[in-house]
């Protein structure tokens, strides 16, 4: 996996807090294309794959192919549910935003998963807020009409509720792993998440952006990159960073890593 640390673009603005620099991302409007008849087979989102063919087909004249440039705002905080988007490349971050603005990164999903999990549970909105931290493209149904679907097909709720399932427990290894594993554990954990959803793809990043990620100080960023580029399980150039050593990686990450990755193939029958 290439990661690139050069992060371009607007950036509303950073705050100072407790656990360090947080980025504000600058919301982006999605503009959806609206397909003449979406086919199951082009999808590359796992879940819409995954739907019984009938489910889908009934989905499939309301489905949007969207892109998803980096710091697109797919679900504002509490803000009603309108579209649930499914990526297809890219990676979406979920962040818990406190009254005072600081931000902290509490789950993530690309093409194993989808917005609007709490659609599944009954909910009508997030309290987080999601966005693009690395650009992809995906497709896009209005929540209405994936309710419909779901409250009358058994298959299609016990799949997208396996996922809520499956996320949950990312999100309690997230909790565990920023208040129990080192900085060095924790970034290599997050690294081998990322590479599980983008096959070798590039990531634009900073330092800044990596701490908020991890909800650490960016120095503590820039000192773990060191370490493993010491140890050569990276290599660092210009910006970009390879991943030279993933099996060494996991070592590092230990049981911070797996568990939830694991569950998720036994729940949902593939890998993420």
């Amino acid at each position: 996996m290439n990661v690139q640390l050069d992060y371009g673009g607007d950036i509303v603005g950073t705050t100072r807090g407790a656990g360090g620099w947080e980025t504000r991302c600058a919301p982006a409007q999605i503009s959806g294309k609206r397909l003449s008849r979406a086919l199951q087979s082009e999808m590359r989102n796992r879940l819409l794959r995954a739907l019984p063919a009938a489910d889908f087909d009934r989905l499939a004249g309301g489905i949007e192919a969207v892109e998803l440039p980096v710091r697109t705002v797919i679900q504002p905080v509490d803000t009603p549910f309108e579209f649930v988007t499914f990526p297809g490349s890219g990676i979406a971050s979920i962040v818990a935003v406190t009254s005072d603005d600081r931000r902290l990164e509490v789950g993530l999903y690309g093409r194993d998963g989808m917005s609007g999990q709490l659609l599944m549970l009954g909910g009508d909105r997030s309290p987080h807020e999601h966005f693009m931290q690395v650009a992809g493209a995906g497709h896009r149904v209005r929540a209405r009409e994936l309710e419909a679907v779901v409250e009358e097909s058994r298959a299609a709720r016990l799949l997208l509720l396996r996922y809520v399932l499956s996320f949950t427990l990312q999100v309690a290894g997230t909790a565990l792993s920023n208040g129990a594993y080192t900085v060095e554990e924790r970034l290599a954990r997050w690294l081998l998440m990322s590479d599980d959803r983008l096959d070798g793809e590039e990531m634009a990043l900073t330092h800044e952006f990596l701490a908020l990620m991890l909800g650490v100080r960016r120095s503590s960023v820039t000192v773990a990159l060191q370490v493993f580029e010491g140890a050569k399980l990276i290599r660092a150039r210009r910006g970009h960073v390879r991943l030279l050593d993933r099996a060494k990686l996991a070592e590092i990450a230990g049981d911070s890593y797996g568990g939830p990755e694991a569950e998720h193939q036994r729940l949902l029958g593939t890998p993420i």
